[in-house]
């Protein structure tokens, strides 16, 4: 009997899970070494960073569509449903194409298997990389744009030397694995610049500034900066996003539509239009910009999945992403009152994150995140909650549908001006837009910034 999607899902699933790194490439390598080296297949540009990097791919992905190249996307985690990691021409892999692709490639993951490389069979994560390239390379695309897993020397993504390696915000998060400091994160971030590549930094603390340049000089790699060769010059709100002025390669460019909240998503718009000209090595048409910048979608970044009262989707899950995401909402909607729907991971920095909520939160409905133990239970989460907003703002629910159950009632029970935000985590945010949006349904959103220097000229990087 033929296995189910569902059944290869969980079965890739079950696998070492893509929180508990493997800090090797050995296994990932050993892979592609037998599929024939499909992450060399086309060329590929590499998109690191702690926040938006997902959002930052995506419009990377639009503006290279809009100029009529075919191209792959590898993102990370997915949202609703395992195929939306890997998309060729805009659409997620279609099930049956995924289920091919994994019985063809699982006699190889087998061998790599029995080889137990230091000490351990493939991670989930692995073998979905792995997957990815492979994907890409019968396709064909013309470039793949991959979303960094984690840090970047070693990850599994980092396989291949990108001809385009993108750096959005570095900032603190997976600080266990990563380090505890900006420097060492940048560290790890900065390996996926490769010698005689191009590097599209976003502007950053000086601590990260400061490495990033230096990998730039070691491995003789050019860096093309915000504020310095690219950026957002100006940017007004607008219904349904906003109306932007970029400084792109051939300078001053104006009226562009983003369909995104928040002025870190302008700022990810800068830096994926610097990317794609780094990636041709010439500017692009003003036309092209705009077509791809407006045909952006990103679901729950600052997503509208419900009117009367309004309810916004976001995966913000550390502070630097969370003070992105109120300042975008409080921007974009300014509700009043604004109540918050929290599911997050115990590995996170649940207190700094909720601190930031409680600042533009009213109240906040605590829940819990279905199938799998890293979450927080709605009572743990909402005794935290409890020392930031105080017990008598906060609500507790078992499930993610009564907790917008709950949120829904509380706005509406306030009247015109109230809404609902809905954030503290990726997998919360996916569980939330499964039971609220249709599959046909229109996305926006974004997701990430804080604090940031520009780059200062002739190697003094600790400027402001």
């Amino acid at each position: 009997m033929s296995r189910t999607h569902a059944d290869i899902v969980a079965e890739l699933q079950s696998r070492w899970p893509e929180h508990k790194v493997g800090r090797s490439q050995a296994r990932v390598r050993a892979l592609c070494d037998l599929l024939g080296s499909p992450q060399d297949a086309c060329p590929v540009i590499l998109v690191t960073g702690t926040n938006g990097k997902g959002s930052t791919a995506a419009m990377i992905d639009s503006l290279l569509s809009a100029l009529g190249l075919r191209v792959g996307r590898f993102s990370s985690p997915h949202l609703v449903d395992l195929t939306e990691r890997i998309t060729i021409d805009g659409r997620p892999i279609a099930d049956e194409v995924f289920d091919d692709l994994v019985e063809q490639v699982s006699p190889l993951v087998r061998i790599v298997d029995e080889q137990a490389i230091d000490g351990i069979p493939m991670t989930f994560f692995e073998v979905m990389t792995a997957l990815a390239y492979v994907a890409f390379a019968d396709a064909p695309v013309n470039v793949a744009v991959v979303e960094v897993g984690m840090g970047g020397e070693w990850d599994a993504t980092n396989i291949t030397d990108a001809v385009v390696a993108v750096v959005a915000p570095i900032d603190f998060d997976h600080t266990a694995l990563l380090g505890s400091t900006l420097t060492e994160i940048a560290t790890e971030k900065a390996g996926i610049i490769k010698a005689g590549s191009r590097a599209v930094l976003a502007a950053q603390a000086p601590e990260a500034a400061r490495v990033l340049l230096a990998r730039c000089a070691e491995v003789g790699a050019e860096p093309r900066r915000e504020g310095i060769e690219f950026g957002l010059i100006d940017r007004v709100p607008a219904i349904g996003g906003q109306v932007l002025r970029l400084e792109t390669a051939e300078g001053p460019l104006g009226d562009l539509v983003l369909p995104l909240f928040g002025a870190h998503m302008a700022r990810n718009a800068a830096l994926a239009v610097a990317a794609v000209e780094a990636f041709l090595g010439r500017p692009l048409p003003a036309d092209v910009i705009a077509e791809g910048l407006e045909s952006v979608q990103a679901p729950a970044r600052l997503e509208v999945v419900r009117r009367s009262p309004t309810v916004v989707l976001d995966t913000c899950h550390n502070p630097h992403g969370a003070r992105a995401t109120i300042e975008g909402i409080t921007e974009a909607f300014d509700f009043a009152p604004l109540i918050g729907v929290v599911a997050m991971m115990a590995d996170k920095d649940v207190s700094g994150v909720l601190q930031i909520f409680a600042e533009a939160m009213t109240t906040v409905v605590t829940t819990t995140i279905a199938d799998t133990k890293r979450a927080l239970s709605a009572s743990e989460l909402g005794e935290l909650a409890g020392e930031a907003f105080g017990a008598d703002r906060v609500r507790e629910a078992p499930t993610m549908a009564a907790a917008i159950d709950e949120a829904v009632r509380l706005a509406d029970e306030a009247g015109a001006g109230a809404g609902v935000l809905i954030a503290g985590s990726v997998y919360a945010a996916g569980e939330a837009r499964a039971l609220l949006v249709h599959a046909d349904a229109s996305t926006a959103g974004g997701s990430a910034t804080s604090e940031r220097v520009v780059w200062i000229e002739e190697g003094e990087h600790d400027g402001t």
